[in-house]
């Protein structure tokens, strides 16, 4: 069960359903629900017309995946459940307690996609803590090959194990991590965005330029095109949870141009303009 449907959660739900597994995308957001299923039937056609896959996998996928406002109607039965919504404390709580009230089995695992925030913080007042664990993946989740696994001090060996399988079986390269701010690449990452918006701060350079000069040195995306990619909203949101979590450290400062961008409601593709426009 993926509760959130936005673009991370539809993408586990969707790279899940294609590996053989069942999954229940949970919105309290009716249109949200809807736009997700509109984006997971697009892309299991899509993946038909490739040729990607047969008919007949296509037709078990597209039965393999329901649709929720209810978050009490599936609880019970789901093994797995990753919470994939806002990067916010009191929210991610205020799901987590609304999953336990619901029916969570104590064999089931528990589990956030927090890009930023301790799992440690938020596993401490669980009703089964030895069965959460951070699984934190990469938009798009579909696509992205890693996942960082981050286990608490008290987290089950088996579930470790189970989480392991999970990401294995669909096809992820999971790798653990230590429960520090950012974890693995997002504390890398913070860098990749703030240096290239201070650099376009100072009008050294401008961002479509810093974005060729940087995919010639054999990145994927530059630093603009991914933010616009991530969504700018969400971006500046983890940029300022992990330089929080260090106390201000001054490398970790998130950008007043990004904030900017926001301040208008230029999310990126999302929204239909970023640091670039969409059509």
């Amino acid at each position: 069960m993926i509760c959130g449907s936005g673009t991370m959660g539809r993408g586990i739900a969707l790279i899940s359903i294609l590996s053989g597994h069942r999954a229940i995308l949970f919105d309290n957001n009716q249109e949200a629900l809807q736009q997700a299923q509109l984006f997971i039937e697009a892309q299991l056609k899509k993946t038909l017309d490739k040729g990607t896959i047969q008919r007949v996998t296509y037709e078990e996928c597209s039965t393999k995946c329901s649709y929720s406002n209810d978050i009490s109607e599936y609880v019970s039965s789901a093994d797995i459940i990753i919470e994939a919504i806002i990067e916010s404390l009191e929210i991610k709580e205020q799901l987590f307690s609304s999953i336990e009230q619901s029916g969570l089995r104590n064999d089931a695992i528990l589990a956030t996609n927090t890009s930023s925030l301790s799992v440690n913080v938020l596993s401490k007042n669980r009703k089964y803590p030895h069965h959460f664990i951070g699984l934190h993946f990469f938009n798009p989740a579909h696509l992205m090959k890693l996942v960082e696994i981050i286990k608490t001090p008290i987290t089950n060996e088996q579930v470790l194990q189970t989480a392991l399988e999970y990401c294995t079986s669909i096809k992820k390269v999971p790798v653990i991590a230590k429960d520090v701010p950012g974890f693995i690449v997002n504390r890398v990452a913070r860098n990749y965005y703030n240096e290239a918006m201070r650099i376009a701060t100072e009008h050294a350079s401008h961002p479509k330029q810093i974005d060729t000069l940087m995919k010639s040195l054999g990145f994927k995306m530059g630093p603009f095109e991914l933010m616009d990619l991530i969504g700018n909203d969400v971006n500046l949101e983890v940029t300022k949870s992990v330089a929080a979590q260090y106390f201000n450290e001054p490398r970790f400062t998130p950008s007043l141009m990004q904030q900017d961008i926001v301040n208008a409601g230029r999310y990126g593709k999302k929204s239909g303009a970023g640091f670039y426009e969409y059509e």
